[in-house]
C-alpha cells in the first residue's frame, strides 16, 4: 500500500474568499484549502458553524497579520428559523430539548419581536460555542455534561428583518413552520442566539435550520470559490488556482489609510515612531512609496507607531540600515 506524497508547502501571500460547504468546521475547510494551495501559513477570519455555509475569508502568509482585525468586521447572514423546537445547540445539529405549538403569528408581531432584538443589545452566547473559559472552549465542557453558565454581553445587531414568512402557511403540507430572516451584525454576535431569543419572544421557541454568511467587511460583494471549483482549477494548473487569490491590500480597506514616503517607511520598518501630524487616531493601514502595503500601525497624538508590519517592510528597513 503506497502512501500519499507529503505536501510541499511554500510561502504564499494573499486572501481567498472561500464559500464554506455545510458539514465542515471552519478549521477543516481551512486545512483543505491550505493543502490545495500548499501554503506554509494560513488562518481564517472568524469561525462558521459546521451547519453554516458562505463566506470564510482565508488569509495566507503575511495576510494572517491582518486576520485579527477582520474578525471584528461587520457581517451579513441569511438564516432560516425553525419554529416550535428548541435544541441544546440552538441549531439543527443539536438535540431537541422541547417542542411547543406555534401560535397564530402575524407579520406586525414578528416585526416587533425582530425590532426588540435590533440595536445594541445584551446577548447570551450559546452554551455550545468556541468561547473559552479557563482556557477551554465552552462546547468541550458542555459535551462532557458539565454545567455551563454563560453571562450576557453587549453586541451590535444593525439589521434583523423578515425576508419571508410563507413557510408558516405550509405546515398543512408537512413542512415545518419557518421564518426566513436577514441579519447584519457586529463582532461577537451569534445568529443562533438571535434566533433562539426570537423564538422565545414569539412564544414557541426556535432554532437555526439554515445559515449562510453573505459578506464580511470589506468584502461586501464577494466572488466566493467553492472547494469543488478550487480543485478543478488546481487540476488545470497552479497559475489558474493562484488567480483566485486577492492581494492582501484588499483586506486592508477596513482601516483608514496612511501614506509614507521612503524615509518614513524605513524608519517605521526599524520599529521606530514616525513623528508627524498623522490622522485619524487609532489603528491604520500603512502604505509606502508606490502604494505598497507595509502593514498596520497606530496613530497616537499625531505620531505613527508600528503595530503589525509585513516582512518586506522590515527587511527593506534592515537593508537600508546597512
Amino acid at each position: 500500500m503506497t502512501s500519499r506524497p507529503r505536501t510541499k508547502f511554500r510561502k504564499l501571500d494573499g486572501i481567498l474568499l472561500l464559500d464554506k460547504p455545510r458539514g465542515l468546521s471552519s478549521n477543516q475547510a481551512l486545512q483543505r484549502v491550505r493543502h490545495l494551495f500548499r501554503a506554509e501559513k494560513a488562518g481564517h477570519t472568524g469561525s462558521l458553524d459546521p451547519l453554516a455555509t458562505g463566506l470564510l475569508p482565508v488569509c495566507f502568509g503575511e495576510a494572517t497579520k491582518i486576520a485579527g482585525g477582520l474578525l471584528g468586521a461587520r457581517k451579513a447572514y441569511d438564516t432560516v428559523a425553525r419554529l416550535g423546537v428548541v435544541t441544546d445547540t440552538d441549531d439543527a445539529d443539536g438535540q431537541p430539548l422541547r417542542e411547543r405549538p406555534v401560535p397564530a403569528l402575524r407579520i406586525p408581531g414578528i416585526d416587533a419581536a425582530l425590532a426588540a432584538l435590533t440595536g445594541r443589545i445584551q446577548q447570551r452566547p450559546p452554551i455550545y460555542s468556541a468561547l473559552k473559559r479557563g482556557g477551554e472552549p465552552l462546547y468541550a465542557k458542555a459535551r462532557r455534561g458539565e454545567p455551563v453558565e454563560v453571562e450576557p454581553r453587549p453586541v451590535d445587531v444593525h439589521e434583523f428583518r423578515l425576508e419571508s414568512a410563507s413557510d408558516l402557511l405550509d405546515d398543512l403540507n408537512g413542512v415545518p413552520p419557518q421564518l426566513r430572516l436577514h441579519v447584519e451584525c457586529g463582532s461577537g454576535t451569534y445568529v443562533r442566539s438571535l434566533v433562539r431569543d426570537l423564538g422565545e419572544a414569539l412564544g414557541c421557541g426556535a432554532h437555526v435550520a439554515e445559515l449562510r454568511r453573505l459578506w464580511v467587511d470589506p468584502f461586501r460583494d464577494p466572488r466566493m470559490w467553492t472547494l469543488d471549483e478550487l480543485q478543478a482549477l488546481a487540476a488545470r494548473g497552479d497559475h489558474c488556482l493562484l488567480a483566485c487569490l486577492l492581494p492582501l491590500e484588499r483586506g486592508m480597506a477596513s482601516w483608514p489609510p496612511v501614506d509614507l514616503d521612503e524615509a518614513q517607511a524605513l524608519r517605521l520598518g526599524r520599529g521606530q515612531v514616525v513623528n508627524g501630524d498623522f490622522h485619524p487616531p487609532g489603528s491604520v493601514a500603512v502604505f509606502g512609496p508606490r502604494g505598497r502595503a507595509l502593514g498596520l500601525g497606530e496613530v497616537v497624538d499625531g505620531a505613527l507607531r508600528p503595530q503589525r508590519l509585513f516582512t518586506w517592510a522590515v527587511e527593506a528597513a534592515a537593508g537600508g540600515a546597512r
